[in-house]
């Protein structure tokens, strides 16, 4: 009666298979190319947005490209801000086209399946009310875990900031873009995919978890903020790993952390009454 379901159990109870064999120059090789490739992807997008995004814009306003720094007119202070934005905008648009790209490099036709972007070859048995009710409780977790380590920390983020007076309308539109759907989307296809993808390849789940987290929360680091941000971002980082390996999949990611953005930048944006 119960042997329809037999093979399904002893799946469940079967242990993972093992990791191909690797000599420890190939694995030193293959943890180098872990860290190398993302960061890499990160860095020749970043200067690419930076670079397309003055080209462009000083083209837009009549200044020649060429002009020296010190003789370039003075911009206004709206166009500086939207050059901000137009930049992160472009930023994560190239990472993302950047990842996709190099995913076909790879693996050619199964370049989905490496981004986890398609149904795994093993299917993993995930409920759906799990990622419902995460969703539900993840943004009082993640506001309450970055407002007090940001304070711990003199991270300054605090409740009733407010956005560049000097941003448009459209500027403002394309930021909360930015925040709550683009950057959740090229992060994670260039986080819990390629990088989870070759991590997977040399270490077990939790070390995936763990090396993508953290790498993840490093790229993050910046001068004026400090360690708080790494710090805050954890275990958003920590939670996002452990949502691509119980899925196998990548859009579970990509929601939450959309929908974490969105949480933290209301929270902050909230105003104060005096």
């Amino acid at each position: 009666m119960h042997a329809g379901n037999a093979p399904d159990d002893e799946a469940d109870r079967a242990p993972p298979a093992p990791l191909p064999a690797l000599g420890l120059v190939a694995w030193l090789f293959q943890a180098l190319l872990f860290v190398a490739v993302p960061i890499g992807l990160l860095t020749l997008a970043s200067l690419l947005a930076i670079l397309v995004v003055r080209v462009g814009a000083d083209l837009r306003i009549g200044v020649d490209v060429f002009t020296p720094e010190a003789l370039r007119p003075r911009l206004p202070l709206r166009e500086i801000a939207g050059r901000g934005v137009a930049a992160d905008i472009l930023r994560q648009v190239l990472v993302a086209a950047l990842v996709v790209g190099l995913a076909l490099w790879m693996d050619g036709a199964a370049w989905r399946r490496r981004l986890a972007l398609t149904v795994p070859a093993e299917p993993r048995r995930s409920s759906p009310l799990r990622l419902w009710l995460l969703l539900a409780v993840w943004p009082v977790i993640h506001i309450v875990w970055v407002t007090e380590t940001a304070r711990a920390l003199n991270g300054g983020v605090a409740q009733g900031i407010h956005l560049s007076p000097f941003l448009s309308p459209v500027s403002v539109a394309g930021w909360f873009a930015y925040v709550v759907v683009l950057a959740p989307v090229a992060e994670e296809l260039i986080m819990r995919g390629e990088a989870f993808a070759r991590a997977s390849r040399i270490m077990r789940p939790a070390g995936a978890i763990a090396a993508t987290a953290l790498l993840f929360s490093l790229a993050h680091l910046s001068e004026s903020g400090g360690i708080a941000r790494p710090v805050s971002l954890l275990p958003l980082a920590i939670t996002l790993g452990w949502l691509r390996w119980r899925t196998g999949r990548l859009w579970p990611c990509m929601l939450l952390h959309g929908w974490s953005n969105l949480a933290l930048i209301t929270y902050l944006l909230w105003p104060v009454s005096d």
